[in-house]
C-alpha cells in the first residue's frame, strides 16, 4: 500500500466514527467538485483507501466507472483491497479494465475477487492479465483453501546471503518497486534455498563493512506451503511476526504470510468451526442460494430427528413415573438446559485444547478429570440452589408439604448433579473420540452432544425420581 497521506489533511483508517463520517463527506464533495481529473486525482491521492472504498460504495454506478478512470489501475487497485464487495464493482469494468486492475493487486488479494466470479468470467479476466500476475495467481489457486498456500502473499523482497550490506540495499530498493511487504528481507543460500531473515531496521543501521551473515536470524520461523492452516495458527500466532516466509517441499521461497493473511485466517477459522458447532458442513453468507444453505443444513437434521425420536422414546418409558408425580415433569426443562450449557462449555474448551497436535495421552487424561472436577463443583452449587429456591418455590406456590416440596427438589438437585458430571464428560470424550478417528470434532459433536445430552439428563432425572421419590419415599 502507498502511504502518500504527506499534506495538511493527513487521514487515517483508524480514525473514530465522527471523524471518519467527515472524511466522507470532504471525499465526496472532492469527487463532485467538476474539477479537472488530475486535480481530483491528487486531493484523493491524501485519504487512505480504506475511506476511499467507504465513499466508493455509495456512488451510483456511472460515477463509480467514471472515478474508476480517474484514479487508474494502481489507485483503484489499492482501494479495491477494501471493498466489502468488490467482485460486484469489478463487474461494472470491461474485461481489459477489470484486468489491469487485478494485475495491480497483490495476488492474494486478486485470488480473493476472483473465487468470487463465475469459472467462465474467472478464466477470462486471468487470461487478460500479465505473465507475472498469472504466474501467482495460478500458484496460489495451486492450493487447497484449506492449506498455508492458499493464504500466502508473493508480496516479498528476497536477497542472496552472499552479498554485501551495500548489495542487499540496492536489491531491496529495486524490489520494493513491485513488492511493498518489506518490514522482513527473506535471505536465500547458493542453491536458492531458504536461509533465514533481516529485519529491515537491522539492515538501514548496519554500517557498510558488516558482515550481512551478522545480521541474518538463521532461527527466523517458516511454514510450508502444504501444511494445513488449522494446524499452523497457533504457532504464527506465538511469533507474532509481521510477516513469515512460506516455502515449497524443496524449501524455496514462494511467498509469504503476512500478519493480515493470520488475522484473516484466524476469522475464517472461528467463522468455520462456529458453524460446525452447529451441524452445518460449511460457514453460510448473505448471498448464498436457498438451496446451498438446505443441503448444509438438512443432513445432521434428519440425523438429530431420529435421535430426538429416539429421547422421546426414552421418555416415554418413565410415564408411569410421570403419571403418578406429574409435577416433576415442570423442572425436566431445567435439567436438560443446564445439561447442554455444560456439555457445550466442555465441547468448546477440547476443541481448543486439541489444536494442540503435541498434546500427550497423560495430559488428556488430566484435561478429562479436570473438566469432571469442574462439572461436580458447579454440579454441587447450583444444585444446592435448586434444592433450596425450587423446595421454596413448591412449598408456597404449590401448596405442598415441606418433606414433600423438599423430596421433589432434592430430587432435582441430585439430577442435575449428576447430569452435570456426566455432560462434562460426555463434552470431552465425544470430541476426542471423534479426533482419535480422523473426523472433525467440531462437526461431529456440537449436535451430537446437545442430543446424548439430554438422554442422560432425562434418563438421570427420572430413573432418580423413580428411586427416590417413589420407591424410598412412597411420595404417590
Amino acid at each position: 500500500m502507498n502511504n502518500k497521506y504527506l499534506n495538511e489533511t493527513p487521514v487515517s483508517s483508524m480514525a473514530a466514527p465522527s471523524e471518519k463520517t467527515g472524511y466522507n463527506e470532504k471525499i465526496l464533495q472532492i469527487i463532485r467538485s467538476g474539477r479537472s481529473e488530475a486535480e481530483i486525482r491528487d486531493e484523493l491521492d491524501n485519504y487512505h483507501a480504506n475511506d476511499i472504498a467507504d465513499v466508493l460504495e455509495t456512488l451510483d454506478p456511472d460515477t463509480r466507472k467514471n472515478l474508476y478512470k480517474i484514479l487508474g489501475p494502481e489507485m483503484t487497485a489499492e482501494i479495491f483491497t477494501y471493498l466489502d464487495d468488490p467482485a460486484s464493482c469489478i463487474e461494472e469494468l470491461g474485461p481489459e479494465r477489470a484486468a489491469a486492475i487485478l494485475g495491480e493487486m497483490d495476488a492474494d488479494d486478486a485470488v480473493d475477487i476472483l473465487e468470487e466470479l463465475e469459472p467462465d468470467e474467472k478464466e477470462a479476466l486471468i487470461a487478460r492479465m500479465d505473465q507475472d500476475s498469472k504466474k501467482d495467481i495460478h500458484l496460489i489457486f495451486s492450493y487447497d483453501e484449506e492449506l498455508i498456500g492458499s493464504r500466502m502473499t508473493t508480496n516479498y523482497i528476497v536477497i542472496p546471503k552472499s552479498c554485501s550490506v551495500k548489495q542487499a540495499m540496492r536489491l531491496l530498493i529495486a524490489q520494493a518497486e513491485e513488492n511493498d511487504n518489506i518490514d522482513t528481507i527473506y535471505v536465500e543460500d547458493e542453491s536458492g534455498s531458504y536461509y533465514g531473515a533481516i529485519e529491515l531496521k537491522d539492515l538501514i543501521t548496519a554500517r557498510e563493512y558488516t558482515d550481512l551473515n551478522d545480521i541474518i536470524s538463521t532461527s527466523y520461523p517458516y511454514v510450508f506451503a502444504d501444511d494445513r492452516v488449522e494446524n499452523c495458527i497457533e504457532r504464527l500466532i506465538d511469533y507474532g511476526e509481521d510477516s513469515i516466509p512460506v516455502l515449497d517441499q524443496n524449501r524455496k521461497i514462494i511467498g509469504a504470510i503476512t500478519f493480515e493473511d493470520i488475522a484473516e485466517a484466524i476469522d475464517d477459522e472461528m467463522g468455520d468451526d462456529y458453524a460446525k458447532l452447529a451441524g452445518l458442513t460449511a460457514e453460510e453468507d448473505l448471498h448464498e442460494p436457498l438451496l446451498e444453505s438446505l443441503k448444509k443444513r438438512l443432513p445432521w437434521l434428519i440425523l438429530l430427528l431420529f435421535l430426538g425420536m429416539g429421547v422421546s422414546s426414552v421418555v416415554g418409558l418413565f410415564e408411569n413415573i410421570v403419571s403418578k408425580i406429574a409435577l416433576i415433569i415442570c423442572f425436566q426443562s431445567l435439567i436438560l438446559d443446564m445439561a447442554g450449557n455444560v456439555g457445550t462449555q466442555s465441547l468448546a474448551v477440547t476443541i481448543r485444547v486439541l489444536m494442540d497436535e503435541n498434546i500427550s495421552s497423560g495430559q488428556k487424561a488430566g484435561f478429562i478429570f479436570k473438566e469432571m472436577r469442574i462439572g461436580l463443583l458447579n454440579g454441587l452449587l447450583l444444585g444446592s440452589m435448586a434444592f433450596i429456591f425450587i423446595g421454596i418455590f413448591v412449598c408456597l406456590f404449590k401448596g405442598k408439604t415441606l418433606f414433600y416440596s423438599f423430596a421433589i427438589s432434592g430430587c432435582v438437585g441430585i439430577s442435575l448433579l449428576a447430569a452435570m458430571v456426566i455432560s462434562s464428560l460426555v463434552g470431552v470424550v465425544v470430541p476426542m473420540f471423534f479426533h482419535k478417528i480422523k473426523v472433525d470434532p467440531a462437526v461431529a459433536s456440537g449436535p451430537l452432544i446437545t442430543t446424548i445430552n439430554d438422554l442422560v439428563a432425562v434418563v438421570t432425572y427420572y430413573g432418580l425420581s423413580g428411586i427416590i421419590l417413589i420407591k424410598i419415599f412412597n411420595l404417590v
